[in-house]
């Protein structure tokens, strides 16, 4: 995709808060589905202007896996660049393929992630992911200083799903959990910018996309 086309994709795909739902128009869909990542390219979006921006995050309180409480939104997104996805540590389906692909992408980012770039994961099943729980798991999967693994109240983690837009249409695959979207959300907070593709895109193009948010191109015209 040029950088032209992305500008024009910005421009006229300025979706509700994080529509990743229609993410299923796009090939995406929820992890069980047959589309082939090969065949499949990001979604790119931007979110309003200036302070709209922090109402479209939830600021609720999270808890990453060293038993730091935080807020979602000041202390982790705002004017930041990250990468979101969900995920939970007991997932034997996608998740493993999911996280292995993603140290992946954190070592080809190297030591700018947790400078000035940030990784979160979060738990799809908060009541069973405690702090050391996601504590075992990062150290399981040789994550990296810089990824931090994110749960919370039930309501809350549920809250951040739903507005951040990792779910389905269909209330029934919705529900199991198993059928998470397999989506990798990520954004510049500062510029406003925020595209999505597949977690099991190659590890290279994610980089791409994500350092292309880097990048100050205006979101209008070229």
């Amino acid at each position: 995709m040029t950088d032209v086309n992305r500008r024009k994709l910005l421009t006229v795909c300025a979706l509700a808060p994080f529509g990743l739902a229609i993410a299923s128009k796009f090939g995406f869909g929820a992890e069980g589905g047959n589309t082939k990542t090969s065949d499949v390219k990001p979604v790119a979006f931007e979110t309003a202007k200036g302070s709209a921006a922090s109402r479209r995050f939830p600021n609720v309180e999270v808890i990453n896996h060293e038993g730091k409480k935080l807020r979602f939104y000041d202390d982790l997104i705002k004017d930041k660049m990250v990468m979101i996805n969900f995920f939970y540590a007991k997932c034997d389906k996608f998740c493993p393929i999911q996280t292995a692909n993603l140290v992946k992408v954190q070592k080809l980012l190297g030591d700018r992630v947790g400078r000035d770039i940030f990784m979160y994961s979060l738990t799809l099943k908060p009541e069973e992911d405690s702090p050391e729980a996601l504590n075992h798991y990062v150290m399981m999967n040789d994550i990296k200083p810089g990824w931090q693994l994110l749960t919370g109240r039930p309501g809350d983690m549920e809250e951040l799903r739903v507005k951040l837009g990792f779910r389905d249409s269909d209330p029934e695959i919705d529900k199991d959990k198993s059928n998470h979207i397999g989506l990798v959300l990520f954004g510049n907070d500062k510029l406003n910018r925020w595209t999505g593709c597949p977690a099991a895109s190659s590890p290279q193009e994610i980089v791409r996309e994500v350092l292309w948010l880097d990048e100050a191109i205006p979101s209008s015209g070229d």
